[in-house]
């Protein structure tokens, strides 16, 4: 049996998550570039969202 793929996925806020890729994308939410096994998902997501705030909030500081 295959491995489960995994998307990496970004919110308006800029806000990141992993989604199977099996599945339809919850409203809100876009691809953001990247494919693959959980724990590469989630390594990319460590590497590329350095600042948990929410975009809306780091505009206003």
């Amino acid at each position: 049996m295959a491995e489960p793929r995994f998307l990496v996925v970004r919110n308006d806020e800029e806000q990141y998550s992993i989604w199977s890729s099996d599945r339809e994308l919850p409203a809100g939410w876009h691809e953001a570039g990247f494919t693959g096994s959980r724990e590469e998902c989630l390594a990319h997501i460590d590497s590329v969202w350095t600042d948990m705030r929410p975009r809306s909030v780091r505009e206003t500081v």
